[in-house]
């Protein structure tokens, strides 16, 4: 996304209220806003208008949040925001699963919401500020470690017998900081700051959450990983050695 390219977010949330207020105040910002209250309107949106970052509410009519979100995240590269009412922490280890962005809980405070979402997309313009890759160069740009073949241009993660280790963003973006960081050791706070942007909760424990999912996908033996290590009391180091393929 260009620097000053128009920034447009639609809000799909079956409550009326709740869809006024954040258009209103996201207009306030500059923003543009478009509104849908349910999966078919959602759809409809995303044909007809360009679309830069989706909030996503949880209980829906019809299909619900989570399905809605993997189905946004399986057909488009757009950041996701999830703004939810459900409080239940099994709900932000699910949407990040499922390749959301972030999870907002109700009620929410509007600077916050605001907050996370220009977090979000600074990391997008960040992805498409980076050099765009030809077919001949796609090679160049990746990364081997322990029989795993990363291309972030491709955002793929193959392993050594050639199949494609299925991610979802949150989990390629984890991994993407750990093989840029090798043999670093990062607290939870700096990968929070890396992923998140700076709002966050000081009790969030999503980050293991994360890393847990991504163990079970490259690690052997999630019982004593070798890949990325806990260092107790401090966050997680990434063991592997790395090099460019």
């Amino acid at each position: 996304m260009p620097p000053h390219a128009p920034v447009n977010i639609l809000i799909v949330d079956d409550e009326p209220d709740v869809r006024t207020i954040l258009r209103e105040f996201f207009e306030l910002e500059g923003y543009r806003v478009g509104e849908a209250r349910d999966g078919h309107e959602m759809r409809a949106h995303l044909e007809r208008h360009p679309v830069t970052l989706v909030t996503l509410d949880i209980n829906l009519p019809g299909q619900d949040g989570f399905a809605l979100a993997r189905e946004v995240r399986a057909t488009r590269n757009v950041p996701i925001v999830m703004i939810s009412g459900k409080q239940d922490p099994v709900d932000t280890v699910v949407a990040l699963e499922l390749g959301a962005d972030d999870f907002i809980t109700k009620p929410f405070h509007l600077r916050e919401v605001l907050a996370r979402v220009r977090a979000v997309l600074r990391r997008y313009q960040h992805d498409d500020a980076s050099p765009q890759v030809t077919p001949a160069q796609a090679g160049n740009d990746a990364l081997v470690f322990e029989g795993f073949t990363m291309s972030r241009s491709r955002r793929e993660l193959v392993d050594q017998s050639g199949r494609v280790v299925e991610l979802t963003a949150a989990e390629f973006n984890l991994l993407d900081l750990f093989v840029s960081n090798p043999a670093r050791v990062m607290s939870r706070d700096h990968i929070m700051d890396r992923l998140k942007g700076n709002e966050w909760s000081a009790f969030d424990r999503s980050i293991d959450t994360l890393v847990a999912r991504l163990r079970k996908k490259i690690e052997g033996d999630t019982e004593h990983p070798r890949l990325i290590k806990t260092v107790r009391g401090v966050g997680y180091v990434f063991a592997a050695e790395v090099r460019r393929a």
